[in-house]
């Protein structure tokens, strides 16, 4: 790279927030900066080590979002780091196509020693979207029916056949007319599901192990278990969605083992990154993938240019390692429970607290404020607005604003989860003592912002 170049990344990297702020609202997502002043979470952050951010300030923020999962070791794990940097001295084709790359095999030979038995098969993509649109082409080719079935409050992608199969109406309806053969059930719901089976038209059930923007909803026991012998009787395939629930994340490398469950297809993507490079991941059955594609007319229908790259291969088969090395799946089972009991703990009794749920390090506060949505929907923006004041990086989740998703590194130590639970506990004795309050504080706060932007 000339010096010319990296001078001029250095200059980005270090430019100031406003600089920043007006270039992304002038050529990427000017609502996204207005919505960021809106809600409280203004900030310019210029590094990230493990657990911790920092901004312009030189504040430090634990980060207990994560990337929403993706950052899985931290941020800038020197493993994942490490790996790319073996791959940029090798010099290595990239993006080749018309040969096998070495690194996607080797990558898919680890992810299926990992995986559920009878799935060995990989395909590579970029995204989760990516993932679901595979899942449902190979669907239909496999078992030449055209319906699918997915849950209410699911949440698969924002692609147009992925956004066909999300229960979520707010991300769905702007875009419709989308696929018009899928079809809704109630989460945990099997009647429903056996209800849309007998049709035998069914091409493929697709589901979350635990709902995470719908809520954080966890399938209750046995649920994926008798949903896989229903589709197995009427011949359709289980697609399971562990975009945010696999590799570790519940405290199982995946969360349908809690089950026992071994479904035709499991989705990757996410936590697979490293934090690093994107990537994701469809594991199937090699007879499904043959009855699909395998003859010479069908064989490349589905790809992906950057499918199988070698960096984002890397970057996944250090994070495998890492998690296999340093036992990070039996440490986010005890890691989370501990988080689980510290948050119980600090919001023992508090008004504004409907439940604490979820698997592992994937949980969620549900708030419990008046004036229905709307209500919960402030409340929610409130509380993770206090815990960012107090140093605590958190969200809500994307179609359940009422329900705040907690969900640190696979890294995550105590003494991050008493900080957190100690800001949470802080942050509900000051800012949200009562359902009221905390929706009328949020209500003024959005408005003073909105004001400062008209008239700043």
């Amino acid at each position: 790279m000339s010096g010319g170049i990296r001078e001029q990344i250095r200059e980005a990297l270090q430019a100031g927030a406003a600089s920043v702020s007006e270039l992304h609202a002038r050529h990427l997502n000017p609502t996204f900066i207005e919505a960021l002043g809106l809600f409280g979470f203004r900030r310019h952050y210029v590094r990230a080590e493990g657990l911790s951010l920092w901004d312009d300030q030189g504040r430090e923020v634990l980060d207990f979002l994560a990337g929403y999962g993706a950052i899985s070791l931290g941020h800038n794990h020197p493993d994942v780091r490490g790996a790319i940097e073996e791959v940029l001295q090798a010099c290595p084709p990239q993006f080749l196509l018309v040969a096998p790359p070495p690194l996607a095999a080797e990558l898919a030979r680890r992810l299926i020693s990992f995986a559920p038995c009878g799935l060995d098969l990989c395909f590579f993509g970029s995204s989760g979207s990516e993932a679901v649109e595979g899942a449902l082409k190979l669907a239909r080719l496999a078992t030449k029916r055209k319906r699918f079935v997915s849950a209410e409050r699911s949440y698969h992608g924002t692609t147009l056949g992925a956004l066909a199969v999300t229960g979520s109406e707010r991300h769905r309806r702007p875009f419709e007319p989308l696929l018009q053969d899928a079809s809704f059930v109630p989460f945990a719901d099997t009647s429903a599901i056996e209800a849309e089976l007998r049709r035998r038209d069914v091409a493929a059930v697709i589901l979350e192990p635990m709902q995470g923007e719908g809520g954080m909803h966890p399938a209750p026991a046995g649920y994926l278990k008798e949903v896989s012998a229903l589709c197995l009787r009427y011949g359709a395939l289980l697609v399971l969605d562990e975009v945010q629930t696999g590799l570790g994340r519940c405290g199982r490398m995946f969360a349908c083992e809690e089950d026992g469950v071994e479904p035709d297809v499991i989705l990757l993507a996410k936590g697979l990154s490293g934090g690093l490079v994107p990537i994701s991941a469809l594991i199937t059955r090699k007879s499904l993938w043959q009855r699909a594609y395998g003859t010479l007319e069908r064989y490349d229908l589905h790809c992906s240019t950057f499918g199988g790259g070698a960096l984002a291969c890397a970057a996944a088969l250090a994070t495998l390692e890492v998690i296999r090395r340093d036992g990070l799946v039996e440490a986010a089972a005890q890691q989370g429970e501990y988080l689980l009991q510290q948050i119980l703990a600090a919001t023992a009794g508090h008004p504004l607290i409907k439940e604490v749920r979820g698997r592992g390090l994937l949980l969620g506060i549900e708030l419990d404020a008046p004036a229905g949505k709307i209500g919960k929907d402030l409340a929610g923006q409130w509380l993770v607005v206090g815990l960012l004041e107090r140093g605590m990086l958190v969200q809500v989740c994307a179609d359940a604003a009422g329900v705040v998703r907690v969900q640190p590194p696979l890294t995550v130590t105590r003494e991050a989860i008493d900080r957190f639970a100690a800001a949470l506990k802080d942050t509900l004795a000051e800012h949200a003592t009562g359902r009221w309050k905390s929706v009328t504080a949020a209500a003024a706060r959005a408005v003073r912002t909105t004001t400062a932007r008209a008239f700043g």
